[in-house]
């Protein structure tokens, strides 16, 4: 199945390189690299792993601890590579095996840890089991490593339940057989590129185990998991007896989602994991009804981090900001796991664009907003997210201040829920837009052959090349925040903050000889000054022992 050689290089010395730092993921900044809108080394307009490893000075000096890669599996990237046809193979447009290997090695030399994206909820509809399943008809046993069913109706005619894809459409695809009549339904949970593996076939788990060894082989420090809430379905998969699906999905733990079979997968997983050295880490992408269920996945033998889906949708207002910010920790102190807190990734809108519109309007978004408004609010929220005890992840492109590029034409989109008419909105392509390094150039320094996805007028004054050393840049923003948050310990620390009293929109905590202050309100506001200003989102005036803190900045003091 491979087109590269399916035996992994010599295993890298994953931790003689890297910081030692004990239990090193439980305050770490984590940056999240989606490979083909970082960097291009070869001039084909699509970013790939040589890409990634010339820019990990970058990442380095940014002050991040690890790196995430989303999918550089091989893949017919019918979803952008989360339908994986190889798990043990690099797709070619994003390199080789050994582009793998020389990634990691450089990381680790330069102190930083990668952490890769695994899909074990569904494979690619060209994965060799599948094909295989299709070709060999109904009876096979291949076919029992996914769902397939017979359909309802006088000839099978009707899906098997009434389940909906998150992309829109039936959750279910009906097959023609190899004698050429209509046959069985597969179901899949996303695009129909990607049907579900079934868990509950012992061959299925027998090749996940053997594909986190590969890749712990090869030196990687852990695995984000994509949809970790998936995998298991309610026995007999019985119908919802709901239309709209999409809109119960974080609200109520659904047949085909948050099953509590999945903990027994990871408390297999994490005894695999725990053989290895060095602290290697499983993070969830579990999308649960509440905090308290995103817990469960968290507990000592099962995974070690989940991220805050929660804390990304709350609004830029300081009684939820508080609300959220509790919950977190009060579920996540039983279990002895870090919280996690995150603003954007490669599925919603840049939070430089979600705040610069009304709150109600989801994480999906296609309005530009007041683009003053969202950025100076994206910059007090990443203060306000980097002082907070646990886990901070950072999407590539948001310590430049990006916003989402809401106007790509048509033509241009490859979202598939774009193109499936319901669903999910379809328009995750606006945030996956290649990032901008330097001011001019056919794609602003992503590489020499313009970029898969087209930038927008105007992308190279938001180029790391124009901010660098640019006083109040967003980029000297995030550096000077994470240099701070690394050598102040009561930042990250603990899992507990202080509330202070502070007026009405505001948001204040004390942790230790640290003081953080968010003012989430549209006016500036008096408060008392709580010692020494360690770094502000925007500029603040003290007088006789009180500061004036501007709309939507946030203030790091120290009293030390």
């Amino acid at each position: 199945m491979s087109q590269q050689p399916s035996a992994a290089p010599a295993p890298t010395s994953a931790v003689a390189t890297v910081s030692e730092r004990h239990d090193w993921w439980r305050d770490a900044v984590i940056y999240q690299v989606y490979p083909r809108s970082f960097a291009d080394s070869n001039g084909d307009g699509m970013g790939d792993l040589e890409g990634v490893r010339t820019r990990l000075p970058y990442l380095r000096d940014l002050g991040v601890d690890a790196v995430w890669l989303s999918p550089f599996y091989a893949s017919p990237q019918a979803d952008a590579g989360y339908d994986v046809a190889d798990y043990r193979a690099v797709d070619p447009m994003f390199g080789t095996l050994l582009d793998a290997d020389a990634l990691i090695r450089d990381a680790h030399a330069l102190g930083l840890r990668i952490i890769v994206d695994l899909v074990p909820n569904h494979s690619s509809d060209q994965y060799d089991w599948f094909k295989r399943a299709l070709a060999e008809g109904p009876g096979s046993p291949l076919r029992d490593r996914y769902h397939f069913r017979p359909g309802k109706g006088k000839n099978g005619e009707l899906p098997p339940n009434d389940w909906e894809s998150i992309f829109g459409g039936p959750a279910w695809t009906r097959v023609t057989e190899p004698d050429g009549t209509p046959g069985e339904w597969y179901l899949h949970l996303f695009a129909p590129e990607q049907p579900d593996f079934n868990w509950e076939h012992p061959a299925v788990g027998d090749e996940f185990r053997s594909i986190l060894r590969f890749w712990l082989d090869m030196g990687v420090d852990g695995f984000r998991i994509d949809v970790a809430h998936g995998m298991v379905k309610a026995e007999g998969l019985p119908d919802l007896g709901s239309h709209e699906q999409l809109k119960l999905l974080g609200n109520d733990v659904m047949p085909f989602f948050d099953q509590d079979g999945v903990h027994a997968i990871y408390r297999q997983w994490r005894r695999i994991l725990d053989e290895y050295s060095g602290e290697r880490i499983f993070v969830a992408e579990a999308w649960t009804p509440t905090v308290e269920r995103t817990a469960n996945y968290v507990r000592p033998d099962e995974l070690h981090q989940a991220f805050n889906f929660q804390y990304l949708g709350t609004h830029w207002d300081a009684e939820e900001l508080r609300t959220v910010i509790d919950r977190t920790l009060d579920a996540m102190r039983p279990v002895g796991a870090p919280a996690t807190w995150v603003l954007s990734n490669h599925d919603v809108t840049r939070h430089a664009t979600r705040f610069a519109n009304p709150a109600g309007l989801g994480t999906q978004i296609r309005l530009a907003g007041d683009r003053a408004l969202g950025l100076r609010r994206a910059r007090a929220a990443t203060l306000l997210m980097l002082a907070l005890p646990g886990s901070a992840y950072v999407y590539q492109g948001e310590e430049l201040g990006l916003p989402d590029v809401v106007d790509l034409p048509d033509e241009v989109r490859q979202d598939p829920a774009y193109f499936r008419g319901a669903g999910q909105d379809g328009f995750r392509d606006g945030c996956r837009v290649p990032i901008p390094w330097t001011r001019e150039g056919s794609s602003y320094g992503f590489g020499d052959g313009g970029s898969w996805l087209p930038q927008p007028a105007g992308w190279g004054e938001l180029s790391v090349e124009a901010q660098t050393g640019t006083p109040g840049s967003t980029l000297e923003l995030y550096r000077e925040a994470l240099a701070v948050r690394r050598s102040t310990p009561d930042l990250g620390a603990g899992d507990a903050v202080e509330w202070l009293r502070a007026p009405e929109g505001v948001v204040a905590f004390r942790r230790g000889d640290f003081v953080c202050v968010a003012n989430t309100t549209g006016e500036s506001v008096a408060l008392p000054a709580y010692g020494r200003v360690l770094l502000a989102s925007g500029e603040i005036t003290e007088t006789a022992g009180e500061a004036k803190v501007p709309a939507d900045t946030t203030v790091w003091w120290t009293g030390a």
